[in-house]
């Protein structure tokens, strides 16, 4: 069942009028470079994140917070190395992206720190960061 595409129009304000009219001259290379731009002045990012359902705490038994160990880690991508290639096959096995997103997030790195996958159990986040570390690539677990 194909479904067809309909094309939206869509108002844009006057004041946004000069900017959009801009952006639709550009390339995509200019594009892309213009988002890592935008991302290094702003300090954000343009990756999509992954959000998941909050699994269920464990009990704590009258423990502190600060001295309960943290359960769950965020593995950054934070340097390539010199194995580019091997470091863009990691990212696909990991984070189950395509070739094109796994190039472009590591090619993103170059201009800050990428995150590859969140709220990872810790056994399986040292997984990870040795395979990169394996493959030259420095990684930190937050």
């Amino acid at each position: 069942m194909a479904e067809e595409k309909k094309e939206e129009k869509i108002e844009i304000p006057e004041k946004f009028k000069k900017i959009v009219e801009e952006i639709e001259k550009m390339s995509v290379l200019d594009l892309a470079e213009l988002v890592k731009i935008l991302e290094k002045k702003f300090g954000v990012s343009a990756v999509p994140q992954v959000v998941t359902a909050p699994t269920a705490a464990p009990a704590t038994t009258g423990a502190a917070p600060a001295a309960e160990e943290k359960s769950t880690f965020t593995v950054v991508l934070s340097s390539v190395g010199p194995k580019k290639i091997e470091v863009i096959k990691i990212v696909r096995d990991v984070t189950g992206k395509g070739l094109k997103e796994s190039k472009d997030l590591v090619d993103a790195v170059e201009s800050a720190p990428q995150v590859i996958k969140e709220n990872v159990k810790k056994e399986e986040a040292e997984e990870i960061k040795k395979k990169f570390e394996g493959a030259g690539a420095k990684v930190e677990l937050k």
